[in-house]
């Protein structure tokens, strides 16, 4: 059985405070976007001593297996459902590391489905969030994977209506590794000072200079190859640019029908999707 684990967007990002256990409290828009992993599990042919084999291809993923979100669903499940029997398990990556696109807990969230539904597991949407909030903030929105509000770390999420499908996305990853723990360290958390809702209602035309990722100050005075592709994004015709998550990946939207020529004015990978 394969599923493809796609990556999010964030359309605005506001850390609004710090919380005792050292996470911050956030404010988001989540957007599905449909640059995709893809990922494949059958039952094994020999018994597992961990009860899971796992294999990649594709993007190299830093680290050891063990510590792979898919591999972590999996032992998670399998701590409450012992039953759940040996596996092989494929993971084809895409999706950039390290990008702001969620790529990682896409996967892992991805495997919670697919084991449930492979092996009928009886688990509510509920209880599959559940279980995705504990291998990470982002996971939770993967499981519903559709256009949510985000707050709290990112996993209490409120569905809304935004449709972006008559609109072309271009992704850039510059190959940069922005430190987390660093970015957070540059921020000041404080209140929005507009909902992000409300701001989405608005026409897309209306989204520069308002839908602001907290991030991009800091980020774009310290990278300058990342604020460059924002400023050919928009130079190029996108309609709104903006950093994803923490970075480093840039994205732009674009109306549909617009030829794309962001390749030729910069030297970093690029991902054009017709979001349908």
């Amino acid at each position: 059985m394969v599923v493809f684990p796609n990556c999010k967007i964030n359309l605005g990002l506001h850390i609004t405070g710090k919380r005792p256990d050292g996470y911050h409290e956030l404010e988001t828009v989540f957007y599905p976007v449909q640059l995709r992993d893809a990922l494949e599990i059958v039952h094994a042919s020999t018994e597992e001593p961990e009860g899971i084999r796992f294999t990649a291809s594709g993007l190299p993923i830093p680290g050891n297996s063990t510590s792979n979100l898919c591999v972590k669903a999996y032992r998670l499940l399998k701590k409450d459902y012992p039953e759940l029997p040996s596996i092989q398990m494929h993971l084809h990556k895409m999706i950039p590391m390290g990008a702001g696109l969620g790529g990682g807990s896409s996967d892992g969230a991805f495997a919670l489905k697919l084991l449930s539904n492979k092996f009928q597991l009886p688990l509510h949407p509920d209880q599959l969030i559940q279980y995705a909030a504990q291998l990470g903030s982002d996971c939770p929105f993967f499981i519903l994977n559709q256009p949510c509000y985000g707050t709290g770390r990112g996993e209490l999420l409120t569905p809304v209506e935004l449709d972006l499908s008559g609109y072309k996305f271009v992704l850039v990853h510059p190959g940069i590794h922005v430190s987390t723990k660093w970015a957070f360290e540059q921020l000041t958390p404080a209140k929005s000072p507009r909902p992000i809702t409300d701001i989405l209602q608005q026409p897309i035309t209306q989204w520069k200079g308002e839908l602001v990722n907290d991030f991009e100050a800091p980020i774009l005075n310290a990278y300058p190859d990342i604020a460059a592709i924002k400023q050919a994004l928009y130079q190029d015709g996108a309609l709104y640019a903006s950093m994803s998550g923490s970075g480093s990946a840039v994205f732009g939207i674009y109306p549909a029908e617009q030829s794309i020529g962001i390749q030729e004015m910069i030297n970093h990978p690029c991902h054009i999707i017709g979001n349908k």
